[in-house]
């Protein structure tokens, strides 16, 4: 058997589909342009590399829950909005905030964008190689809490490890209860210092004894999320608004 009848299952062992898929066509093209051996094993190598980071960055898109819809590109940066977007497309652009191990905290009325943004900026992270998990804060703290009773808050703790960034969407819809506030409270300290999360509210802090009943729960958990933070204030009129007066005006 030949050398070249043997490299297809040699690729295959190897883990190296594009390579399997494209270095026939290549030698061709590698043997009409005279290329070197070395820059033909360099395009092949590209070509895989280039490949296996478009899958990965796939597979964390569908992993991490995140609206589809919602990126910079798509995001309207209105005239109100003009202030904010150096700095949102900082945050977009760079992942070291995250290497740090920083939050981010948005703030702002029902309607102006902080949804979208957290979306985006999570889009943004994830083209970068970082792996990012988005829930409503609603939906994760119900999930705590069942992991709680079952016994197994700290392995559900454990499981996010994974994801270098946690968005927590609308943290003031959390019911006020002492079941919920605890394990909020436990994820905000389990991740503290160890890994971002992007909180939305459009509450700002003196608002938050209505999540977290026990005041001295409430200052030690915003200590613990501004210790190491980036805070957005967005203050502009509701998109919703501004398209209702938009089309009344018409």
């Amino acid at each position: 058997m030949s050398a070249t009848a043997e490299l297809p299952a040699l690729l295959r062992s190897l883990r190296l589909p594009t390579i399997g898929n494209m270095w026939q066509s290549l030698l061709a093209q590698a043997e009409d342009e005279q290329w070197s051996h070395a820059r033909y094993l360099s395009v092949l190598c590209e070509h895989e590399a280039n490949e296996r980071e478009s899958r990965r960055i796939a597979r964390f898109t569908r992993e991490s829950g995140l609206p589809i819809s919602k990126t910079i590109t798509n995001f309207e940066f209105h005239a109100e909005m003009i202030p904010y977007k150096a700095r949102i497309e900082a945050l977009s652009s760079t992942c070291d905030w995250v290497e740090r191990a920083d939050n981010l905290l948005i703030f702002g009325p029902s309607g102006v964008g902080k949804t979208h943004l957290a979306a985006a900026i999570g889009h943004s992270l994830i083209q970068q190689g970082i792996r990012v998990r988005h829930f409503s804060s609603v939906s994760l703290v119900q999930m705590l809490q069942q992991a709680r009773n079952d016994l197994r808050l700290d392995d559900a703790l454990h499981k996010l490890d994974k994801y270098a960034v946690i968005i927590l969407d609308d943290i003031g819809y959390v019911r006020k209860s002492e079941a919920e506030t605890h394990v909020l409270f436990e994820l905000i300290s389990y991740r503290y210092e160890s890994g971002s999360i992007i909180v939305t509210s459009n509450q700002p802090f003196s608002g938050w004894e209505g999540i977290f009943p026990d005041s001295s729960m409430t200052v030690a958990a915003i200590d613990r999320l501004v210790h190491h933070s980036i805070i957005l204030d967005i203050q502009a009129q509701s998109f919703r608004k501004r398209y209702a007066e938009s089309h009344n005006n018409q």
